[in-house]
């Protein structure tokens, strides 16, 4: 679903190349860079040159920038989204001190493509699955009032499959199209064989779970959810701007206004998540999507978990790039983790890449907990300022874990020009706006994924005589003006 080359379409429907103008200076002069500095920003489309970084210890929130400056080749071509690490899940147990997690039997949950054609497929019309109704064939829901409205239960014959847009370890993402409707879903099909080889039948109920309480303007919303007798499915928003960092990817990094918008609708849609009791665990590029009006949409709550403010969990899981200190040493994390990797985001964002990548993943694990993180000195006081809160090793002491939580980080110097009642309204519009021609449009997803077949790869019965997955299916209450004309 990530690509290097990032297209538009006209109103034609040819393709252009994006206008950059929104994402770097124009100029040096618009960047706070010190006079020892030069900087050439004449290629905005590609790396940067070597550029002079500084290098902070990211141990102490008061801690002063060190005089020391190194050059580094701190801008080489940033890999692709999908060449790295996918997300991981480890046993909930307590690594050690000793860091020797090259040992540890991961579950990768990122890209398994099943191979179209070695096999016969089942075509979407030839499935052969019963829906399995949580009770009888009619259900009630509520709507916001907390009136109970009757309606049939939803199933697969109610969609059109339009495009394959995704793929994942359990199985694909569809574009769909509710029959009767002109309303675009993305459909999230995933196979119960997998997952119960896997052991990962709560994590699943969880994310359904979860997406059943979130209502956030950032935050990607759960429209239905149903089983079959194989598999399991999702049914959320269509978002078609593409990922977050697909134009990151492309263009090399952001200047600090565009990133300034994108993070605090990072951090209100995280806060949310927060304020009901719900850790991410797996905030990273792929995970954030831009909608048509540019706006951020946090998406795949895969291994997010609900938590009490009182208790840590042990489990070792995330994106290793993304992963905090405590994490990868097992002693224990709570919602801490989660600024962390808005950290991290910030940083690839105004950077072109995470401060932790190269060598194995071993490697990689030993230099987040126990490397000093180089921030490039053309980057603004504010924003040193906010990496070096977010990306505190002690997670005790990382901004957003103090008495006023997500407070602290809203409150910081570099989102003053933030409003936030007016960004949460959906009323401040990022500078830059994908180009999208209309809810069908798949011009931002790749071309791997919406060439693919539309078919159902084979599936087997789960190996339990118990169905795990009771009380699935969902059905997202309807607001009053919807009852209304529905009634008509």
């Amino acid at each position: 679903m990530v690509s290097s080359q990032l297209t538009g379409l006209t109103k034609a429907g040819t393709c252009k190349p994006f206008d950059a103008q929104f994402l770097f200076p124009v100029n040096p002069l618009e960047a706070v860079v010190p006079d020892q500095i030069e900087l050439d920003f004449a290629d905005v489309f590609g790396p940067l040159p070597v550029q002079a970084s500084i290098e902070v210890s990211c141990g102490e929130l008061d801690n002063t920038v060190s005089a020391a400056v190194e050059t580094a080749l701190f801008y080489d071509e940033p890999a692709i989204v999908y060449s790295r690490s996918h997300s991981l899940r480890g046993p909930s147990s307590c690594v050690g001190q000793c860091l020797n997690l090259s040992k540890l039997t991961l579950s990768e949950t990122g890209v398994s493509v099943d191979t179209v054609g070695c096999v016969k497929a089942e075509t979407i019309s030839e499935v052969e699955e019963q829906s399995l109704g949580d009770g009888d064939d009619k259900k009630f829901v509520e709507d916001v009032n907390g009136d109970h409205i009757k309606v049939r239960s939803i199933d697969i014959e109610d969609f059109e499959i339009l495009k394959v847009v995704g793929q994942g370890a359990f199985g694909k993402v569809y574009q769909v199209r509710k029959k009767g409707t002109p309303e675009i879903y993305a459909m999230k099909v995933m196979r119960k064989d997998k997952i119960m080889e896997k052991n990962h039948a709560e994590y699943m109920k969880a994310e359904r779970d979860i997406l059943t309480k979130v209502d956030h303007p950032f935050i990607v919303q759960l429209k239905y959810s149903f089983q079959t007798k194989y598999r399991l499915y999702l049914v959320l928003d269509f978002i078609n701007g593409g990922h977050l960092f697909f134009q990151l990817y492309h263009h090399g990094l952001f200047r600090e206004d565009l990133a300034r918008v994108y993070t605090a609708e990072i951090v209100s849609a995280v806060s949310h998540l927060h304020a009901n009791g719900i850790m991410h665990r797996d905030l990273k590029p792929e995970n954030i999507l831009l909608d048509a009006d540019g706006h951020v949409m946090l998406t795949d709550f895969g291994l997010s978990k609900q938590f009490d403010e009182n208790t840590r969990s042990n489990s070792f899981c995330g994106t290793l790039e993304y992963m905090s200190p405590e994490i990868i040493t097992g002693k224990g994390h709570d919602k801490a983790a989660d600024w962390w990797s808005v950290g991290i985001l910030l940083y690839e964002m105004l950077t072109g890449k995470p401060p932790f990548i190269g060598g194995n993943r071993e490697k990689v694990q030993q230099k987040i907990v126990k490397e000093r993180i180089k921030l490039p000195s053309f980057l603004t006081g504010e924003a040193h300022s906010l990496l070096k809160g977010l990306l505190h090793k002690d997670a005790g002491k990382r901004l957003g874990s103090g008495p006023t939580g997500s407070e602290e980080i809203k409150q910081h110097k570099w989102f003053q020009p933030i409003n936030w009642k007016k960004l949460e309204a959906r009323e401040i519009q990022p500078c830059f706006r994908p180009e999208v021609a209309g809810k069908h449009c798949i011009a931002n997803f790749d071309e791997r994924w919406t060439g693919l077949s539309l078919s159902f790869s084979p599936a087997s019965s789960p190996k339990t005589n118990v169905n795990p997955f009771t009380d699935f299916t969902y059905i997202r209450p309807v607001t009053p003006c919807l009852q209304s004309s529905s009634l008509r």
